[in-house]
């Protein structure tokens, strides 16, 4: 089989699957990530690939590597900061040694933008930002039709733009990050603290299920999450000289919840001639889009 192999690693699921030429999953599978130490992590993605390389006759074209960051791309090392038992884990090493293949490694929000740009979304765009809208707010960047690792490989956390001077601590250390307003659970936190009745336990799907029944102050929620996405993408398209935004993640799955109010703001933060044509798009290849932009970064 003239395949990839692809990982895609994160907090709460392991996945690996195999990705043909053009860029379809032919082989799909995933594992809850474990409590435990760094080699009961590693033990699942050693489960994982090998049962993947079985399904591919025992040889691959090599493996792209998605993961959670930070990343460290000239160790070929990896830090998630929701799998707290790798530190610094040599992941590249490890599966390189499993394999016997190329590996390429690159962040999840990188990953996502060229998983969109290759079968979602983005086709053919040669300047576009992938976010993830979720639990956080990732990012990653396709410049001149080729990934933008930075320095690191961490280029593209859009999440930690700053949007707001004066506004709440954020989870990177620093304050007013847009991540503070828009993420799930800070949206479902600014609508408790403003007088939304919430059930016992609810989040950013019971939010947007309030704000779809009216609930002024859901919506009022969603349009300020939605005001501070937009000023970030004013922000970084202007830098970037971007053409597309591809959002997904949970809180994208609104829809027109996120996505009017967000265009709305845009036109108005996003002034300058060259933004004009800016095109903002829900991504189209859900979880997948991790493993095939994973397979993606062997070519880049």
């Amino acid at each position: 089989m003239d395949v990839a192999l692809a990982l895609d690693i994160g907090g709460t699921k392991i996945a690996a699957g195999l990705v043909d030429a053009d860029g379809a999953l032919v082989h799909h599978a995933k594992l809850p990530t474990p409590d435990g130490d760094a080699e009961a992590v590693w033990t699942v993605v050693d489960t994982l690939v090998t049962e993947a390389l079985a399904e591919a006759g025992g040889r691959v074209r090599g493996v792209g590597i998605s993961s959670a960051g930070p990343i460290d791309l000239p160790a070929g090392t990896v830090s998630p900061i929701n799998i707290t038992q790798w530190q610094g884990f040599p992941i590249v090493e490890r599966v390189s040694t499993l394999t016997g293949a190329p590996v390429r490694l690159g962040g999840d929000g990188l990953c996502m933008a060229l998983g969109e740009r290759w079968r979602g979304a983005g086709v053919g765009a040669s300047f576009l930002l992938g976010m993830v809208v979720s639990t956080g707010v990732g990012g990653g960047l396709v410049l001149d039709a080729a990934p933008y690792d930075g320095r690191t490989g961490n280029a593209g956390h859009v999440g930690h733009v700053v949007v707001d001077q004066d506004g709440e601590p954020c989870s990177c250390g620093g304050r007013g990050c847009v991540e503070t307003v828009a993420a799930g659970p800070r949206m479902a936190q600014w609508a408790r603290k403003n007088g939304w009745d919430a059930p016992a336990g609810a989040d950013a799907k019971e939010l947007a299920d309030a704000a779809n029944a009216g609930d002024p102050v859901a919506l009022q929620a969603f349009r300020r999450g939605a005001t501070a996405v937009a000023a970030m993408i004013a922000s970084v398209s202007a830098v970037c000289d971007l053409d597309l935004v591809v959002i997904g993640g949970g809180v994208a799955k609104s829809g027109a919840l996120l996505f009017d109010p967000l265009r709305e703001a845009l036109s108005s933060y996003a002034r300058l001639d060259f933004l004009r044509g800016l095109r903002v798009l829900p991504a189209e290849l859900g979880s997948d889009a991790g493993l095939v932009g994973a397979a993606a970064l062997l070519d880049a």
